[in-house]
């Protein structure tokens, strides 16, 4: 696809995602290249496909909407657009890497170039993200970054810990017949394997780690906790490579805390799996913190 066509069809596809309602009138010529960050020729391009669609009614400069967009009225795109998890590993790993000062004014356009996703695309997403914490719209419109404080930290790590208790409970009521028993029973084989290597392997921890949390989450259907926990997974991925200090040790400890919480688990032992996981999390808080002091945000 053409450079200019794949433009035109970013364009038409954000102008239509950000319509006003019936009887609306459209900004100017201007306004609108500003805001969709192409060409007036683009625009006019734009505005004349959705005159043509009986989507707006153009006379002279204004431009009124005569019908809301409908899902046929988006153009496809191009292929090669990142994926929507592709998007949320490098949106967070630049925010994370602390790369972005709390505060900052995002650039849609701007970013939505240097993560290869389309602006509506990204708009979307960091509505998404607003519910966490880390985002907020601008009174004036646009996004702000909050950024990733200690308090942040806190309340994420307090959040995780009544989204994973829960989960716990529910995991140790699953009857004997449910598929998340061989699964504990063969991610305990990878920690013990873990452990026999930890002098060499430790770095390995980090994704184990990420499979763990999600296999025990797993149990909770809920949409909501679903989108939460993709977040705190990724930044407790992430803290793992900020501070080196004591790493192969704080990994090490962490493995056999999984392991006291499977074991209390497959014995049903709630108090026991809840007592386990608490304390699990307590460390996991305490190494965030501790990263974020390396990084000197505190």
């Amino acid at each position: 696809m053409a450079r200019t066509d794949t433009r035109f069809r970013q364009a038409h596809n954000d102008l239509l995602a950000t319509l006003p309602a019936v009887g609306g009138q459209l900004p100017s010529e201007v306004e609108l290249a500003t805001r969709l960050g192409v060409s007036r020729t683009v625009v006019r391009a734009v505005l004349a496909k959705l005159a043509a669609d009986g989507i707006l009614q153009i006379n002279g400069r204004a431009k009124q909407v005569l019908r809301p967009a409908l899902g046929k009225d988006r153009l496809p795109l191009r292929d090669d657009y990142t994926s929507r998890e592709d998007l949320e590993d490098r949106f967070l790993d630049w925010v994370l890497r602390f790369d972005v000062p709390a505060g900052t004014a995002l650039n849609v356009t701007r970013l939505s170039r240097d993560f290869n996703v389309p602006p509506h695309l990204l708009q979307e997403f960091l509505a998404s993200l607003g519910q966490s914490g880390l985002v907020e719209r601008r009174a004036r419109g646009g996004w702000r970054l909050l950024g990733f404080t200690p308090d942040y930290a806190i309340e994420l790590s307090e959040f995780r810990q009544v989204l994973e208790v829960n989960a716990i409970r529910t995991l140790a009521g699953l009857p004997e017949s449910h598929a998340v028993w061989p699964a504990l029973d063969a991610i305990t084989d990878e920690h013990l394997d873990l452990l026999a290597r930890i002098d060499t392997d430790f770095h390995d921890f980090s994704p184990l780690d990420g499979r763990f949390h999600a296999l025990i989450n797993s149990v909770v259907k809920n949409r909501f906790v679903a989108e939460f926990q993709k977040v705190i997974s990724l930044i407790f991925h992430y803290h793992y490579q900020w501070d080196k200090t004591m790493e192969r040790h704080r990994n090490e400890a962490a493995i056999r805390e999984h392991l006291a919480i499977i074991k209390a688990l497959k014995a049903r032992d709630l108090a026991g799996a809840e007592q386990a996981a608490r304390t699990h999390l307590a460390t996991s808080k305490e190494t965030l913190l501790s990263s974020i002091r390396v990084h000197h945000h505190v």
